[in-house]
């Protein structure tokens, strides 16, 4: 039995679930747990090979390229999974790029925006199209992706750190609005997750810095008091968890699955 199957929580199964960013890194990982428990998946990526690699590992799921800043690419892509999956139970908001990493006075305007476009706004864009589906069903789920960045401030990540910030004002706010509905609405906080992309963190925080990665790889982990990176795996069961039946009265939570980042 793998780690995905070994823990089986209920009201899984059946679930049509969408998840952004579906083809990489944590999204996969969301995913390929949601699949293991039954669930009926619907991904997006802007990356058309790993697309078309998780479409054959995850059963045939639909599968569609999509950047979540357009809104007429995501407004295409929940059309046909409304057609595909015949409606929608839950929304795994997890789509996010790093962004720049430097001082304020050196961050170009549009990297800044294309941050919190793909950041932030893609996720308002995302619920906005999940949303009368969700309503049809009688109730489901929203998680959204925030961060640690999005607890605390992140010196030379400003504009990552803002949109994360931002993922919990959405969460918070929509969970009020939707409440009513039998929608219930989260957030993640993921810490320091190993991997190449906190790799690419570390290794450009450094420079900036002046600093090498090894020394700043060693402050990240001083500054969580377990002293480790967390894995994509324990976002993904968390994730699970708040889509499961165990989660039906979570709603307008921040969970920080990071081993207690204590600061950034």
């Amino acid at each position: 039995m793998s780690e995905n199957e070994s823990i089986q929580l209920p009201g899984l199964k059946g679930q049509r679930v969408v998840v952004t960013a579906g083809a990489n890194g944590i999204g996969l990982a969301i995913a390929r747990v949601l699949h293991a428990q039954g669930a009926r998946l619907a991904i997006c990526d802007v990356d058309e090979a790993a697309l078309a690699r998780a479409k054959a590992e995850l059963g045939g799921c639909l599968a569609c390229v999509t950047d979540v800043s357009d809104p007429d690419a995501v407004d295409a892509f929940f059309a046909d999974v409304e057609k595909t999956l015949g409606g929608l139970d839950a929304l795994i908001n997890n789509a996010g790029i790093a962004g720049p990493t430097g001082g304020v006075e050196d961050i170009a305007v549009n990297d800044w925006k294309r941050c919190i476009d793909i950041c932030l706004t893609g996720q308002f864009l995302c619920a906005r199209a999940a949303v009368p589906m969700l309503k049809t069903a009688g109730g489901g789920s929203i998680v959204g992706m925030s961060s640690a960045a999005g607890k605390h401030g992140y010196a030379y990540r400003t504009p990552y750190s803002s949109a994360k910030f931002g993922v919990i004002g959405l969460v918070e706010s929509l969970a009020k609005e939707l409440g009513p509905h039998n929608i219930r609405v989260n957030a993640i906080l993921p810490g320091i997750v190993a991997g190449p992309r906190m790799e690419g963190v570390i290794r450009d925080r450094a420079t900036a810095t002046g600093v090498s990665y090894e020394e700043m790889e060693l402050d990240y982990l001083q500054k969580i008091s377990m002293r480790r990176m967390v894995t994509m795996d324990d976002v993904a069961h968390t994730v699970a968890f708040l889509l499961s039946d165990a989660g039906t009265n979570l709603s307008g939570q921040s969970l920080a699955v990071d081993g207690n980042v204590e600061t950034l």
